[in-house]
């Protein structure tokens, strides 16, 4: 019988409830924002676009003058469809900024290709925005 010990299911528990929503973290000179899509997936669901919302805010408040969006997407067979999704995904996301008000000149896209090792699906169905002030 297969068990998990309690801090892998920690572990699980913690990145399902990060898909579930997104997440924000703030370092010293500029802030993280995670925005999760479900497998296969280029739709913004609503946690998410509160993500990216949350984003172009921060971005507009600070008057940043560099926003790094980069698209995640877990390896499934054909990486090359998988690198696709990843630059959709971060596009998506580049989009919303400036459909939310962020200028075009401030924000840099790019894509991450699927690892085959990818260890958490979850965690690799992700756009990483970094708001530098």
């Amino acid at each position: 019988m297969f068990r998990l010990s309690p801090a892998a299911l920690f572990g699980f528990a913690s990145i399902a409830a990060l898909s579930v929503a997104g997440c924000t973290t703030t370092g010293s000179d500029r802030d993280k924002f995670v925005v999760f899509f479900t497998t296969g997936s280029t739709q913004l669901e609503s946690a998410a676009a509160n993500t990216v919302a949350a984003a172009a805010a921060d971005a507009r408040t600070k008057h940043s003058s560099s926003i790094e969006v980069e698209g995640y997407a877990a390896a499934h067979g054909n990486l090359s469809a998988d690198e696709m999704l990843a630059m959709q995904r971060a596009k998506l996301v580049a989009d919303t900024l400036r459909q939310d008000g962020v200028g075009s000149a401030v924000i840099h896209q790019t894509a991450h290709a699927p690892r085959n090792d990818a260890e958490a699906a979850v965690a690799a169905r992700r756009v990483m925005i970094d708001v530098d002030p």
